[in-house]
């Protein structure tokens, strides 16, 4: 099996997203995850959970990280189609319909 790295993306960051939902919207929120958690099963690694304000860290210094990349999961599956086959009808959508998923497939190190 591979694993596979899928970064929610979204134009409103998640601690905004979260502040703005009552606690019905919240527990809504969560009954989708959770249902297609189940669904994708043994394909799920890690649920992931939702990310902070980030910083992006060069040679030149330190600045804040646009907001794009509001939380994360790791799939595993045979390849990349069967990684994507998980996302299909997945909540991100449902929550934020202007929002997108990138996945990435993790390599292995040479050597490790």
């Amino acid at each position: 099996m591979k694993k596979f790295v899928v970064l929610y993306n979204a134009p409103q960051s998640a601690e905004s997203m979260m502040a703005d939902s009552s606690p019905e919207a919240a527990a809504e929120g969560m009954k989708l995850w959770m249902d297609w958690a189940a669904k994708a099963g043994d394909g799920l690694a890690d649920l992931g959970t939702p990310l902070g304000g980030g910083k992006v860290v060069g040679n030149s210094g330190v600045s804040d990280a646009e907001t794009g990349v509001g939380g994360y999961s790791v799939l595993q599956a045979e390849d990349m189609d069967g990684a994507l086959k998980l996302l299909e009808g997945h909540p991100h959508f449902l929550m934020a319909p202007e929002a997108s998923i990138t996945v990435y497939e993790a390599l292995d190190v040479p050597g490790m």
